[in-house]
């Protein structure tokens, strides 16, 4: 049984009776879950609180980015679920990440995990150079890593073309989640930035988000494992 699994779901479903047949399919020893700002719109927190029930490591997926005060209070809000991971844009700032980090650390759930975004996974150059002239997305990423490890954040979210290089920067122990994940021969979808599990892991990912291709697969499960095994 691996006890820290590296495959996130992502949970995208528009409903409740949908999302639960698949997780009732799924292993905690497996795989964790994603619940971003759609679903957890819709179900609010005790939907995050019946998975954290049901044994999952739960990443809280809502971006964060307000003044630091509100920041503080929603981190240590999502902490108090009991998920394992949440997330906030490290475009807010030195202040807000370091208070949202503080915030957690005195909340009930000291462990949880505060992660930051660099640059979303949907965005390439062009659409980069239209909210900050002069800079590629890995100059971008890069700058935006190290404000969150000075801020004393546990890693980032960040596209698997820009691990390698923020390998180099930064060790093992700083954390990148990776989006955009696709086995090989699957579609893109709307990501325009991604990669195999297995190019993702070499290059120094720490866990792989995950959604269509396990959650609409014929079958989630053995698909989910397929992925465990290419990556063991």
């Amino acid at each position: 049984m691996n006890q820290d699994p590296k495959v996130i779901i992502a949970l995208d479903f528009d409903t409740k009776d949908a999302a639960m047949r698949l997780i009732e399919q799924l292993d905690p020893a497996e795989c964790k879950l994603k619940v971003g700002k759609e679903m957890f719109t819709l179900f609010g927190p005790e939907f995050v609180k019946a998975l954290v029930a049901k044994g999952f490591d739960v990443f809280l997926d809502l971006k964060f980015h307000d003044i630091p005060n509100t920041v503080a209070k929603a981190c240590k809000a999502a902490a108090e679920l009991g998920v394992w991971m949440v997330n906030v844009h490290a475009s807010g700032g030195l202040e807000m990440m370091q208070k949202a980090k503080q915030a957690i650390a005195q909340s009930v759930n000291p462990g949880t995990k505060l992660i930051a975004v660099t640059v979303l996974t949907s965005m390439n150059a062009e659409q980069l150079a239209q909210v900050v002239t002069g800079v590629s997305p890995a100059e971008q990423v890069t700058k935006l890593a190290a404000l969150t490890q000075q801020a004393g954040l546990d890693g980032v979210v960040c596209s698997a073309q820009e691990a390698k290089l923020l390998r180099k920067h930064f060790s093992p122990e700083f954390l990148l989640v990776t989006p955009g994940i696709r086995p090989a021969g699957t579609e893109q979808g709307d990501q325009k930035r991604v990669m195999t599990p297995e190019m993702a892991m070499q290059d120094g990912v720490s866990y792989l988000v995950m959604g269509r291709p396990i959650t609409q697969a014929d079958d989630p499960l053995a698909t989910l494992k397929q992925v465990n095994k290419s990556i063991a």
